[in-house]
C-alpha cells in the first residue's frame, strides 16, 4: 500500500489456518483493515491477535459457516457497516475428504460441496452488489491445480475445484460488477493442517505429497495478484504446468500413472483407523516464526490439498 493512502479493507474466508491465515498476516503487515471469517471462533481470535501484532488496522474476527447464505449476507453487511467498503475479498474456505468415490459417506461428500462450491457462490453473490456500487475491487478465488487436473481419492474436493475454476471464468465473461478484477489462484500441494482433520476412508494417513508449498508463498502470490489492475490467474507450484499438460495431452497415460505417482510422492503414510464425520474447524495454530527463524513442523502439521 503506498505511503499516505487509505488502508485497504480486506475480507478473508478460511482465515483461521493455512493460506487464509498467512494471507491475513500478509495484509496485516501492509496496515490493512481486516474482516476474518471461518467456523472456529478460537482460531479466528488467535489469527486476529497475530494480525494486530503485525501492524494491521482494525480486525474483525467473524465466525461464519459460508454454506449458510444468511450468515454470509450478514458477514458482508457487517463489513460494509464497519468499514464502508470492501477493497479485496479472498475466498479460501475449503474442506476435503479422502477415499474412493464410493467409499466417502454421502453426508461428508455433500458437506465438502456445500462449503467449497455453495459457500463460495454465496460469498460471491453477497459481494457483487458491493463491488458494483464501488465500481472497483478485487475478488480472489482459491481454486487448485486439482481444478485443472483430476486425481483419485478426493472426488468431492476435485469436483469442487473444477467448479471454482469455471466460476472464475464465468465471472470474467459476464462482468457482473464494473471495475471488478477477478483473480484465480491455483496452488499445488500446500503444507497446512487440513489433512489430519479431514474424513478419511482409505485406511492410511493422508499427508502432503512432495514438493509442498509453504502457505506464506501462496499468500504472497495472492497479494501480488491484487496489486494488478486486471484479471489474473496464477498457478503456484513447480510441478503444476507439467501435470496439467500431461493430463490434457495424454489423458490415458495420465490416468494410468497418476495413482502410483501420488503414492511415490508420499500422499499416504502408515495405516490408520478410518476417520468419519464432517471435517472439523481449524484448531488454534501456533504463532508464525519470527523473521529469520526456521519453521519446525510440529505434531499434526500436514497439508492443504492442492
Amino acid at each position: 500500500m503506498p505511503a499516505g493512502s487509505t488502508p485497504e479493507v480486506v475480507l478473508i474466508t478460511g482465515a483461521s489456518s493455512g493460506i487464509g491465515r498467512e494471507t491475513a498476516l500478509a495484509y496485516a503487515r501492509r496496515g490493512a483493515s481486516l474482516v476474518l471469517a471461518a467456523r472456529s471462533p478460537e482460531a479466528l481470535e488467535d489469527t486476529a491477535r497475530h494480525c494486530e501484532a503485525a501492524g494491521s488496522g482494525p480486525v474483525e474476527p467473524v465466525p461464519v459457516d459460508i454454506a449458510d447464505r444468511e450468515q454470509v449476507e450478514s458477514l458482508v453487511r457487517r463489513t460494509t457497516d464497519q468499514f464502508g467498503r470492501v477493497d479485496v475479498a479472498i475466498l479460501d474456505a475449503a474442506q476435503t475428504a479422502f477415499g474412493r468415490f464410493d467409499d466417502i459417506e454421502p453426508d461428508v461428500f455433500d458437506a465438502v460441496i456445500a462449503t467449497n462450491v455453495t459457500g463460495t457462490a454465496n460469498t460471491v453473490r453477497a459481494l457483487l452488489p458491493v463491488f458494483g456500487e464501488q465500481h472497483d475491487g478485487h475478488l480472489v478465488i482459491l481454486s487448485s491445480v486439482l481444478g485443472d487436473a483430476a486425481v483419485p481419492w478426493q472426488a468431492p474436493y476435485i469436483m469442487s475445484k473444477f467448479a471454482l475454476s469455471a466460476l472464475i471464468r464465468v465471472l470474467r465473461q459476464e462482468e457482473p460488477a464494473p471495475g471488478l478484477r477477478v483473480h484465480g489462484i491455483h496452488p499445488g500441494p500446500v503444507d497446512t493442517p487440513l489433512y489430519p482433520r479431514s474424513p478419511n476412508s482409505t485406511g492410511r494417513q493422508p499427508r502432503v505429497p512432495l514438493p509442498a508449498l509453504d502457505p506464506a508463498t501462496v499468500a504472497r502470490r495472492i497479494v501480488a495478484a491484487t496489486e494488478r489492475d486486471r484479471h489474473s490467474d496464477d498457478s503456484v507450484g513447480p510441478g503444476n504446468s507439467a501435470m496439467v499438460t500431461l493430463y490434457r495431452l495424454l489423458p490415458r497415460v495420465f490416468d494410468r500413472v497418476i495413482g502410483r505417482a501420488l503414492e511415490a510422492a508420499g500422499l499416504f503414510g502408515p495405516s490408520r483407523r478410518p476417520r468419519t464425520g464432517t471435517p472439523s474447524p481449524a484448531p488454534t495454530t501456533p504463532p508464525p516464526p519470527a523473521p529469520g527463524e526456521a519453521r519446525v513442523p510440529g505434531p499434526g502439521t500436514a497439508a492443504r490439498p492442492a
